[in-house]
């Protein structure tokens, strides 16, 4: 297996490169690249975008573990939203075969696209609930999204690729029960897991249990610590999970892939130009202190590592 750190608490907004050699310059030897939008899609990962990408990455001896589509819009209840959603996901197809890459990730999916509050902002507000028509059909609805996920795994298993689905709160696929529920319902041998534990413990799951119940699904992993009541991403260490009990169900069930590092909410941060509640704000590029948070972290999730017996490229 290999560590490696997402590219966006880096550098959120493309171009990419420099964040890519920081990272790499830190010792990780894998990380992440992001579409947030079709129009980033479209006209940062031009072609010769993607063969500078392809050198950088190999001259600096990393792997690029999954890349990312924010294809929001795959669980509408309308088709004319649900279409350029699927669509975005199969030209994130086309570009990560391009770049290199084995994996398509999204994060699971809004039921009828309904705006739940900031689980960030949990803490602060009174009342944290979203109404909802009372009339939407949630039968059909889900129905549709596992229709939608069944025609992008077949799109992804066509280039090669697998797709890994991301649990996030409030989402189809929000906890173990649900991931496991839409992969039965999918049936296809193209879908897994990209196991976050800052999204699973929140909503109740333990993450090595997690690991356990979702073997062999588990085809990533995105790894932050967390408080188990809103979704922030720190560094291991700094939270509520115990990262030696998840060690151990990795290494108990056999993972080899990539582990990669995701720290949202700490300081020095970079973040984009959408205005998020909760999160840090006003780094284009992370900071030398955000680098050292990183730095940290490998050396202690290495020994982990190493100390269950998993072997560490």
């Amino acid at each position: 297996m290999r560590f490696g750190a997402s590219v966006w608490p880096w550098r959120w907004d493309a171009p990419y490169d420099t964040g890519i050699t920081r990272i790499a310059d830190a010792g990780f030897r894998a990380t992440e690249l992001i579409a947030w939008n079709r129009t980033v899609l479209d006209e940062y990962y031009t072609p010769a975008t993607i063969a500078s990408l392809r050198k950088l990455l190999a001259g600096r001896d990393m792997v690029l573990s999954q890349f990312i589509v924010d294809n929001r819009g795959m669980a509408s209840a309308d088709p004319a939203v649900r279409g350029p959603a699927v669509d975005m996901f199969k030209k994130g197809v086309e570009v990560a075969a391009e770049l290199g890459a084995g994996i398509i990730n999204t994060v699971t999916h809004l039921p009828f696209e309904i705006q739940f509050p900031f689980i960030t902002d949990r803490p602060h507000m009174q009342t944290f609930s979203q109404p909802v028509p009372s009339d939407l059909d949630w039968k059909r609805n889900y129905e549709e999204y596992v229709q939608t996920l069944i025609e992008c795994c077949e799109h992804a298993g066509a280039a090669g690729l697998k797709y890994s689905l991301e649990p996030h709160p409030f989402r189809y696929g929000a906890n173990i029960e649900g991931l496991l529920r839409l992969i039965e319902a999918v049936d296809s041998p193209v879908l897994g897991v990209n196991l976050d534990p800052s999204h699973l413990f929140p909503v109740g799951d333990l993450p090595h249990i997690a690991v356990y119940r979702l073997a062999p699904h588990v085809l990533h992993c995105h790894f932050s610590d967390n408080d188990g009541e809103t979704n922030v991403h720190w560094r291991p260490g700094m939270g509520k999970i115990n990262w030696a009990h998840l060690m151990q169900a990795l290494k108990d069930t056999g993972f080899d892939g990539v582990i990669s590092l995701e720290f949202e909410d700490v300081p020095g941060v970079s973040r984009g130009v959408e205005d998020v509640p909760g999160v840090y704000k006003g780094n284009a590029d992370a900071t030398d202190e955000f680098v050292g948070e990183y730095e940290t972290a490998l050396a202690f999730l290495t020994g982990l590592a190493e100390k269950v017996g998993l072997k560490v490229e």
